[in-house]
């Protein structure tokens, strides 16, 4: 298999495409196609040998948004029917997790988002505290293994400021 550029008006869209992207998210992957064409030779659109699309259907869409007249395609000829009906499934499964705490410390926030990522974003109205207010109460069990890791456990916790019974 081997990509190429085919123009726009070539390429059909699936009529049995599952996946949509609308709004919000429309919009992040037109933007994306504009600041970083390129994506689209490393991920080309995938199709069938009648030019209809397997994989890319919303790329596609975004692409004529942006205003592209050819995009990269890759022309999938040695697939079976099945197997052109698993990869328009398969394509768009996520198996894989975000670490969350990677990203908020290594990533920019607005960026991610930018991207199409949903990210976490306070609300309007939250303020910087995480934790319980001082309104809130807690109830924690703990269990000692002696009496005098109990009094110590107590003892400090007191000292901290806690309302320890």
């Amino acid at each position: 298999m081997q990509t190429q550029n085919l123009s726009l008006s070539k390429i059909k869209p699936n009529p049995s495409n599952p996946r949509t992207i609308k709004g919000d998210k429309f919009e992040k992957l037109v933007n994306s196609i504009q600041e970083f064409p390129r994506m689209l030779e490393i991920r080309p659109i995938v199709i069938n040998d009648d030019n209809v699309i397997l994989g890319g259907n919303m790329r596609l869409e975004a692409c004529k948004k942006a205003g592209l007249k050819e995009v990269p395609v890759l022309k999938a000829s040695d697939l079976s029917a099945d197997e052109q009906r698993q990869f328009i499934i398969k394509d768009n499964v996520g198996f894989g997790e975000w670490d969350w705490d990677l990203l908020a410390n290594e990533w920019d926030n607005e960026q991610l988002e930018e991207w199409g990522l949903d990210v976490w974003q306070p609300e309007e109205n939250e303020d910087d505290n995480f934790g319980p207010s001082a309104d809130d109460t807690i109830t924690i069990t703990v269990e000692c293994l002696t009496e005098r890791d109990r009094e110590n456990l107590t003892k400090e916790l007191k000292e901290k400021g806690y309302n320890v019974k």
